[in-house]
């Protein structure tokens, strides 16, 4: 299967994040999803910012969320955040998010980003700080 790259947050539901039946407003999913891309990110080097810094951009061009359990004002979530290695020019990320209380899967995701250039015009093949970045954590030889 090859090497897999995983990253662990924990969020906390605020009150705001709720809605009139007092559960997580389903919005609200995508926000706990980036806070998994964002610690995934810092802790592997390849945050937005590092991205930005290679004069390269990677937008959101698909999510896909499945709802599983509801959630509430004060739960403690964690989000599993696993890069899936690909060879396009894509960012794909999986991610699981569980109750913490409970251990309780409550959604599983995924996203899909493509890199683009300062002049917003798509790349067709991986930037090169990319490929030395899946070098680095050897995800590729």
């Amino acid at each position: 299967m090859g090497k897999v790259l995983k990253d662990i947050a924990e969020v906390k539901v605020r009150f705001g994040e709720v809605d009139s039946m007092g559960i997580v407003w389903h919005g609200n999913y995508v926000k706990y999803i980036e806070e998994g891309r964002e610690s995934f990110g810092r802790n592997y080097g390849i945050s937005y910012l590092d991205i930005y810094s290679n004069n390269v951009m990677a937008p959101v061009v698909n999510m896909n969320i499945d709802f599983k359990k509801q959630v509430r004002y004060g739960d403690t979530l964690i989000v599993e955040t696993e890069f899936v290695n690909t060879p396009s020019a894509k960012i794909i990320f999986d991610f699981r998010v569980y109750r913490k209380s409970d251990n309780e899967l409550v959604a599983t995701a995924q996203s899909t980003q493509v890199f683009i250039d300062m002049d917003h015009e798509m790349l067709l093949y991986p930037p090169d700080f990319a490929i030395a970045w899946k070098r680095k954590f050897g995800l590729i030889e």
